[in-house]
C-alpha cells in the first residue's frame, strides 16, 4: 500500500514537472517572438504572403472547376429530327440516347416549340413569317438536345447516330442539320478546363517557392535567435539541460508565426475573395456556391490554414535547430 502512494507521487510530480517544464518553454518562445520586432515582423508577413497564395490557389481551382461544371450543364448536342416524325419514333429515339451511359439527360424540343423559340429569339416581322409558312418546306422541325456527362466524351452519342438504324432513320434529312459533336461551347469548356489545370499547376509552383521562401526566413530568424543566445544555451546545456527543452522555446516562436500569419491570411484572403466575387459573378464565373462554402466552412478552413502554417514553423525550426545549435 505504501509502495503504491509513493508510486502515485512519483508520477504526479513527474507529471507537474513535465508541465512547469513545458510552461517554461511556451514562456521562453513568446519572449524570443516579441524581442526582436524587426524579424518577427519580416517572418510573419512572408509566413502570410504563403498562405494567401496557398488559400488563393486552392479557392482559384474550386472556382474553375465550379464554372467548368457549370458550363457543361448548359451544353447540349441538338439531334435535329424529321419534320414528320411521329411521336411514337420520338420516344424510342430518345429512349435509345437516353439509356447511353454517356448521357446526361435528353430535352425534347416539338416543332410548334421550335419555332415559337425561334420567334422569340429573332423576333421576326410578319411579313418575314408569312414568307417562311409559304415555303414548300417547313425551316422548322423538332429536336432533342442531349446534355453529355462530360462535353469531351461524345463517342458512344456519335456511334449511335451513325450506326442505329432507328436514330439514323429520325434525323433531318438535310446533311446540314446532321448532329455536330463538336462546336463553341465545346471549346469554351476545354479552354477554361485547361485554365484550370493550369491555375492548379501555378498555384503548387508559386505556393511552393513561396514555402520554401518563408522556410529560408523562419530558418535564418531562429538561427539569429540561437546565436543571440549562445551562451544562455551553452550554460543549460553544462547543467544538463534536456534537448526538448533547449529546442522547445525555438519550436514555440515557429509556431507562433504560423498561427498568426494563419489568422492573417484568411482573414485577407476571404475578404478579397468577397471584395472581387461580384466583379467575377458579372463575367459568369461561378462563385456564389464557392462563397456560401468559405462562410460555411470557414472554422475548418482557419484550422487548416493554422496546420499548414504550424507545420511550416516547425520543420524550418527543427532544420535551423538541428543544424546549428549542437545538442
Amino acid at each position: 500500500m505504501a509502495r503504491d502512494t509513493t508510486s502515485q507521487l512519483i508520477a504526479k510530480r513527474a507529471l507537474k514537472r513535465r508541465w512547469i517544464t513545458w510552461v517554461r518553454m511556451v514562456r521562453y518562445g513568446v519572449n524570443n517572438f516579441t524581442r526582436n520586432a524587426w524579424l518577427t515582423t519580416a517572418a510573419t508577413a512572408v509566413m502570410t504572403i504563403t498562405l494567401i497564395i496557398i488559400l488563393s490557389a486552392f479557392a482559384a481551382r474550386l472556382v474553375l472547376s465550379s464554372t467548368v461544371n457549370e458550363i457543361r450543364q448548359k451544353v447540349d448536342i441538338p439531334i435535329n429530327l424529321r419534320s414528320d416524325i411521329t411521336e411514337d419514333d420520338v420516344k424510342d429515339v430518345e429512349s435509345k440516347i437516353t439509356a447511353l451511359d454517356s448521357v446526361s439527360s435528353v430535352r425534347y424540343v416539338t416543332l410548334d416549340e421550335s419555332k415559337e423559340q425561334y420567334i422569340a429569339t429573332n423576333k421576326p416581322s410578319a411579313e418575314y413569317l408569312k414568307v417562311i409558312s409559304e415555303l414548300p418546306t417547313s425551316p422548322f422541325f423538332p429536336v432533342l438536345h442531349v446534355v453529355m456527362k462530360d462535353a469531351n466524351n461524345t463517342a458512344e452519342l456519335a456511334q449511335l447516330v451513325t450506326e442505329d438504324k432507328t436514330v439514323k432513320s429520325a434525323l433531318h434529312p438535310d446533311p446540314r442539320r446532321a448532329p455536330s459533336f463538336s462546336g463553341e461551347k465545346k471549346k469554351v469548356i476545354e479552354t477554361i478546363s485547361s485554365w484550370a489545370n493550369l491555375a492548379e499547376k501555378g498555384g503548387l509552383i508559386v505556393g511552393g517557392l513561396f514555402v520554401a521562401i518563408s522556410m529560408l526566413i523562419i530558418f535564418n530568424t531562429i538561427r539569429m535567435a540561437i546565436f543571440n543566445r549562445r551562451d544562455e544555451i551553452e550554460m543549460m546545456k553544462l547543467i544538463g539541460a534536456d534537448k526538448n527543452f533547449i529546442r522547445g522555446p525555438f519550436v514555440v516562436e515557429a509556431v507562433m508565426y504560423g498561427f498568426i500569419a494563419a489568422i492573417v491570411a484568411t482573414v485577407s484572403g476571404i475578404a478579397i475573395f468577397m471584395a472581387i466575387e461580384p466583379k467575377l459573378s458579372a463575367y459568369g464565373v461561378a462563385t456564389s456556391q464557392i462563397s456560401a462554402d468559405l462562410m460555411a466552412y470557414l472554422p475548418f478552413i482557419l484550422l487548416a490554414m493554422i496546420i499548414i502554417g504550424a507545420l511550416i514553423g516547425v520543420i524550418s525550426s527543427r532544420l535551423a535547430v538541428r543544424r546549428y545549435l549542437k545538442v
